[in-house]
């Protein structure tokens, strides 16, 4: 009598996690200091890599690049089909769940049902693994900020041992100024307002920083914008490309205009920014004084660690917090228009390399 555990995995195929199976969409980018390499199976899966990275300045900030591998990956049912077509696979009765799905990327190994929607990391692999369910290519946005996007941004923090932040920030002639505040204080309007007058753009939300040098690095694609924010938009030019963008809508609810950056007439930072100052944006109405409120170190310190508590719990935060503390730190309060404050922002940057 045959032993069944022997015929079973006398069953198993070469390469049942499909890893040595070459995708046919790929694609390698230069982002947040390392090289990407981007596989699929899906060309609209690709397309919302291009979509998320495609013309952004390449960023490097180390002598040596490291390189990493993401995979996405559509969990459709032609897959479960085409192995019921295998005579080595029965088709599996009515009522009976579908059957798992290996799947595989640089070292991980995993499994997944029809309808799956999930992201793995692992960066001692440097490696990713993204899988969408047909139902969620509906919502593109999400697809992009929560799973693809937090993919890259983990991996290229935890490798290269940058500390990350949620924060903008904007620059000049290599020089950057870190914006801090919450959700909904601002941050977007202000780093707005200093694209549209010819600062570098580095990042809105997100800011990877690395502790040695205070070179911050980010991804500058989209500005988030919303509605209520186009009154202050001088230029009817302006204003009608951010009224023709995408209304997207977040998890909190808030509606905000995708703005697509990616134009000629807009300063991408075209390499990462040395940090020179830290803003913090504050609701409260300026005083005579102006704008800019000066913060000193307890302060300072005191303030980015309640803001940062993800960061905070990071390995290099302590060499981070020790460098930004002696960098020129404000609280930004609010003017009639947010003009004021990009005046305020640009008398802390070099007016030349």
């Amino acid at each position: 009598m045959s032993c069944p555990s022997r015929r079973v995995l006398e069953e198993i195929p070469a390469d049942p996690f499909r890893e040595r199976e070459r995708m046919p969409f790929h694609t390698r980018m230069q982002i947040l200091g390392g090289e990407f390499c981007f596989e699929a199976d899906s060309a609209r899966l690709l397309r919302l890599v291009q979509l998320a990275y495609g013309k952004l300045p390449s960023h490097q900030l180390r002598n040596v690049t490291p390189r990493f591998l993401v995979r996405l990956l559509l969990a459709s049912k032609t897959h479960v089909l085409r192995r019921a077509a295998d005579s080595r696979v029965q088709s599996r009765p009515e009522g009976e769940p579908s059957a798992v799905r290996p799947l595989a990327a640089g070292g991980i190994l995993c499994g997944a049902m029809e309808s799956a929607n999930f992201m793995a990391v692992t960066p001692s692999e440097r490696s990713a693994i993204v899988v969408v369910s047909p139902d969620m290519l509906e919502f593109p946005y999400h697809i992009r900020y929560e799973l693809l996007e937090f993919a890259v941004y983990m991996l290229a923090a935890r490798v290269q041992k940058l500390v990350p932040l949620h924060a903008a920030c904007v620059g000049a002639h290599g020089r950057g100024i870190l914006l801090l505040g919450p959700s909904g204080s601002g941050k977007s309007t202000v780093a707005l307002h200093c694209l549209l007058r010819g600062f570098d753009f580095l990042a809105e939300d997100s800011v990877l920083v690395r502790p040695e040098g205070l070179l911050a690095t980010g991804v500058a694609n989209f500005l988030h914008v919303r509605p209520d924010a186009l009154r202050f938009l001088s230029d009817a030019g302006d204003a009608a490309l951010i009224r023709n963008s995408e209304l997207i809508r977040r998890r909190s609810g808030v509606e905000k205009f995708e703005f697509d950056l990616r134009r000629p007439q807009y300063r991408l930072a075209p390499a990462p920014l040395r940090l020179g100052a830290v803003a913090f944006i504050s609701p409260r109405r300026a005083s005579k004084r102006g704008l800019l409120t000066p913060l000193g170190k307890p302060a300072l310190a005191e303030r980015i660690g309640a803001a940062q508590r993800y960061a905070a719990s990071q390995p290099g935060w302590e060499q981070f917090a020790k460098r930004v503390s002696r960098l020129p730190a404000f609280e930004l309060r609010r003017g009639g228009h947010p003009r004021e404050a990009v005046a305020a922002l640009r008398a802390l940057l070099p007016d030349r390399p």
